[in-house]
């Protein structure tokens, strides 16, 4: 009879040939051949879980690496992420301009217009826009990605007219309302408030 140290390959026949060996073999049913089954078989499953660990590490790194590339190709495609509005759904830096604009003083319009400019101007940053101003940074726009571009271009114009100028300017409330509803469409367009 054939011993399966003649078997040096892992086939079907080797452990059917081991598992006969176990049962009618010359230590059949006994400790000592109860004891080579199972080493045998540990080997095996030592060498086939050894495998399989490798495996599984390559397929865990390549997975990792993807998901970094895919996340950058995100970041790339979709710009960075905006802040959404708080819990309540207020903007708390919008609800302080729109405060201002309930005021009854022109400078408190004038305030109102100069910090909606500056939240159009973090707006810009955090899209990745760059330059010295928002005028710098609303060039670089595509007017495919920002729908309320020429409303932003006009309120910039206004507030533009606020800094150079400063109290020489005749600012009308109708004028202020009519600037922060045009920096209200731009921050809805992109989820700000």
């Amino acid at each position: 009879m054939q011993t399966t140290g003649d078997v040096n390959f892992l086939n079907l026949e080797w452990w059917f040939r081991l598992i006969y060996e176990l049962a009618f073999g010359s230590h059949s049913f006994s400790s000592a051949g109860f004891g080579a089954f199972l080493s045998r078989v540990w080997l095996w499953v030592t060498v086939v879980g050894s495998i399989v660990a490798v495996l599984s590490l390559v397929v865990i790194a390549y997975c990792i690496m993807r998901l970094f590339e895919l996340r950058k190709k995100e970041s790339e495609a979709l710009g960075p992420v905006i802040h959404l509005a708080k819990d309540n759904g207020a903007n708390p830096r919008w609800v302080h301009i729109q405060s201002l604009m309930d005021g009854a003083n022109p400078s408190q319009w004038r305030e109102a217009i100069l910090e909606a400019d500056i939240l159009l101007e973090d707006m810009l940053k955090e899209q990745r826009y760059t330059g010295a101003g928002v005028g710098e940074m609303l060039k670089q726009v595509e007017r495919s990605d920002f729908n309320t571009l020429d409303a932003a271009w006009e309120a910039h114009r206004v507030r533009n007219d606020i800094a150079h100028r400063g109290s020489t300017i005749e600012l009308t409330e109708q004028l202020a309302r009519r600037t922060i509803a045009k920096y209200e469409s731009v921050f809805r367009e992109f989820d700000m408030i």
